[in-house]
């Protein structure tokens, strides 16, 4: 057998094993692969040496990656539904418990479950009732910034009274009646 014969069957073998893997896990991973297979197959026709078909396997698989993935992976998703945690991402949900970074606390309902929540603007409180967007999930923690468009509607954060001394305390006591 002949060095171009050699050579035009092992660049079948790989074209044929990228197209039935990509067949197998429709991920699109090795069908840039394919491209580049074909290519050498195109240069073992034209009798390059076998350095050459090498070097062009692998530039025109790497050009097809670099610049036909993310038009693929568009294309071929656009039906794909977003499930899980991706789909609360956009979404509304409401303050069931005040967020408050600094202290760590916040929880939010959306969809019926709770969330432990985060605020995107660290000095930012939310209090409970508000009408939050989900801008991401961090870990199990999903990142919100309060509805501007609902803020007139949200509620205003509850006033938290002024500490008081002991002796405060008893003159208040003394000045209600029984």
């Amino acid at each position: 057998m002949t060095e171009i014969m050699t050579m035009m069957i092992i660049w079948l073998v790989v074209l044929i094993l990228a197209v039935v893997v990509e067949v197998l896990t429709l991920g699109l991973a090795t069908i840039w692969f394919a491209g580049g297979a074909l290519a050498a197959i195109v240069a073992t026709l034209l009798h390059a040496p076998i350095a050459i078909q090498v070097i062009l396997f692998f530039i025109v698989s790497l050009l097809l990656l670099f610049f036909t993935r993310h038009v693929a992976v568009k294309y071929f998703n656009k039906d794909r539904v977003r499930t899980n945690v991706e789909s609360m991402v956009g979404r509304q949900a409401i303050v069931v418990s005040e967020i408050n970074n600094i202290q760590g606390t916040g929880q939010v309902t959306v969809g019926g479950q709770q969330w432990s929540a985060k605020s995107a603007q660290n000095n930012v409180v939310i209090p409970a009732g508000a009408v939050v967007n989900i801008l991401s999930i961090n870990g199990v923690k999903l990142i919100v910034k309060a509805d501007e468009q609902l803020k007139g509607l949200n509620p205003a954060p509850p006033s938290v009274p002024e500490p008081m001394s002991v002796s405060q305390m008893e003159a208040l006591d003394e000045k209600q009646p029984e």
